[in-house]
């Protein structure tokens, strides 16, 4: 017969524990739902609890089986492949102990095998980061300048919330209706898990959903008083639940380089390279994201986008 691991019920994340911060009624993160900010050190458990159910015992020399009740490692499994007793990392997962030390976040990251931004993401939350809104970072005239100048070349520029706040001509003709309030909502996640549109523009849906859940994943973690970015999560939270869904997997993503899919009424499917240049609003700020959309040049992704810059050119008027 095959051994029945013993499942202690504090072990296992609830529905309630997933949504990042302590979530309050209707799974809606309490941040947005009570009004005020919860304690961050929250966070930081609910991020450790999503991060070690993704791992699995036997990638990490541990006995599983099909029948193991608990999802991914134990605590005490994790406490010892991370080095540090199983008390101190209960204490660190309830939110009961403080700021623990770049040695011991180190060591979780390796157990965990988190990337770049995951690490990054978990050193955040660990510090316990307080102070008001993601900071507002206006669109200088210097980047608008610059917007402007990439002709042939698809480009917008979000901040923290995923609001897009500036794009050139053929960025908004690209994404579908930026310049037209009303037809498209200007912030990506509620287009993406709102608009049923999006579903169609963006035929690797789930790919695009889950990177914009890791985008604001990361603004929480580093503006968890932000107002209006727990209003967002809230809303989404009770809207759709396709973000519940993704939300619930604790997943990160910082803004990098890539290949994306659109399919434009116009011109139909397109393959684009992506690169994404950030301006920060201060040091150490995330500030803005400006996305710059290529083709190969000669191939038929680059001909669908003349094809598309053409259509968004105004012709000049007429001389006297």
């Amino acid at each position: 017969m095959e051994r029945v691991d013993h499942l202690d019920p504090t072990d296992v994340a609830g529905p309630t524990d997933v949504m990042g911060p302590r979530a309050g009624s209707g799974g809606v993160p309490a941040t947005a739902a009570g009004g005020g900010a919860d304690d961050p050190r929250r966070a930081l458990g609910g991020f450790l609890r999503a991060r070690r159910a993704r791992v699995a015992p036997e990638h990490v020399g541990l006995a599983g089986g099909r029948r193991r009740r608990v999802h991914g490692l134990r605590r005490e499994e994790l406490a010892q492949l991370a080095g540090i007793s199983v008390d101190y990392y209960v204490r660190l997962e309830q939110g009961r102990a403080t700021q623990p030390s770049p040695e011991v976040l180190d060591a979780l990251a390796r157990a965990l095998r988190l990337d770049a931004a995951e690490r990054r993401h978990l050193a955040t939350l660990a510090v316990g980061r307080r102070g008001g809104p993601a900071p507002t970072a206006p669109v200088s005239a210097l980047l608008r300048r610059i917007i402007d100048a990439l002709h042939g070349l698809p480009a917008f520029v979000t901040d923290p919330r995923l609001d897009v706040v500036a794009w050139n001509d053929l960025g908004g003709a690209l994404m579908g209706g930026l310049a037209e309030p009303g037809r498209r909502d200007r912030n990506n996640a509620r287009y993406l898990f709102l608009d049923p549109a999006s579903r169609e523009v963006f035929p690797d849906w789930e790919a695009r959903a889950l990177e914009a859940v890791g985008q604001l994943r990361v603004s929480t973690g580093r503006y968890p008083d932000d107002a209006e970015l727990a209003a967002l999560t809230a809303d989404l939270s009770a809207s759709s639940a396709d973000f519940r869904r993704l939300w619930a997997r604790g997943e990160v993503v910082m803004c990098g380089a890539g290949r994306k899919r659109l399919r434009h009424p116009e011109v139909g499917l397109l393959t684009l390279d992506y690169e994404t240049l950030h301006v920060p609003a201060a040091p150490g700020e995330t500030g803005l994201v400006m996305h710059v959309f290529s083709a190969e040049e000669g191939g038929p992704d680059a001909a669908a986008l003349t094809r598309l810059a053409a259509m968004t050119t105004v012709p000049a008027p007429a001389a006297d």
